[in-house]
């Protein structure tokens, strides 16, 4: 199920109705020009939209739903099964040596780090983003997964879409940090050379025991159940953990660190 489909699911409902487009907009108490954008393409419904259509429409719930199924498929394809992991997982611990997390990214942050280069075009940007701020709602879940990051400081240096954008990142680590599910750790460069330094890495423990591992290179990532390979990065993930500083002095290195730039 994509988006386009679901457009045209609203657009069949509507017709059925003969409802005109400001007629729906009236009705959901949205602006015309938002309908028109939706129906076009140029921006994607959101939950509140769908549920408003549905009872303006009477469709019985359906559009909602089917942005439920659309939203399941967002972003890249290879990444939809480790989507999958990572909101099934009850443990998750992620390592990164040359920026912050995903999970734990602002907009702003993650808005700098997909648009670096000019790679995709605005419009990709902006879902892409959209994206990995959807996946972080599993923290605040009513029974979240128990989180553990480790992050190298250069990671926590590097001025990320400029000083301001880096001073609302570390803030928002510190908040993360309080959450009772959450652990963050960074190793300080005084470590010099360690384990991690070839790249990030995420573990994913499951409710039926199983483990998963996710790799990422300069094109794509990698789901991995291959035992030998998570044994691996168990390793890693133990040889960092030795190397990192505590809870407590990482926050006070992330308050450092806001305060000087």
């Amino acid at each position: 199920m994509n988006i386009e489909m679901w457009v045209r699911a609203l657009k069949a409902a509507r017709a059925g109705a003969e409802m005109s487009q400001e007629a729906l907009a009236t009705a959901t108490r949205w602006s015309p020009s938002t309908v028109a954008a939706i129906e076009t393409g140029r921006r994607r419904p959101t939950m509140e939209f769908a549920v408003a259509a549905d009872d303006a429409l009477a469709t019985g719930g359906l559009l909602a739903e089917l942005l439920r199924a659309a939203d399941q498929d967002r972003g890249p394809s290879w990444f939809a099964q480790w989507r999958g992991y990572e909101q099934r997982a009850t443990r998750l611990r992620a390592f990164e040596a040359c920026l912050v997390p995903g999970l734990l990214q602002t907009e702003e942050y993650a808005h700098a780090v997909i648009s670096a280069g000019g790679l995709h075009p605005p419009s990709v940007v902006d879902e892409l983003v959209a994206v990995r701020l959807e996946r972080q709602k599993l923290l605040s879940r009513d029974v979240p997964p128990h989180c553990v990051f480790l992050v190298d400081e250069m990671g926590l240096r590097r001025p990320v879409g400029g000083p301001a954008v880096l001073d609302a990142q570390l803030g928002r680590l510190h908040e993360v940090a309080d959450l009772p599910f959450v652990r963050i750790h960074v190793i300080p460069l005084a470590v010099g050379e360690h384990v991690g330094l070839g790249g990030g890495f995420v573990l994913a423990d499951l409710p039926d025991g199983d483990r998963a591992l996710y790799l990422e290179n300069a094109v794509r990532g990698h789901v991995m159940d291959d035992p030998e390979m998570i044994a691996l990065i168990d390793r890693k993930w133990d040889s960092l953990l030795g190397e990192a500083l505590s809870t407590g002095a990482t926050l006070d290195l992330i308050r450092k660190l806001k305060v000087t730039q």
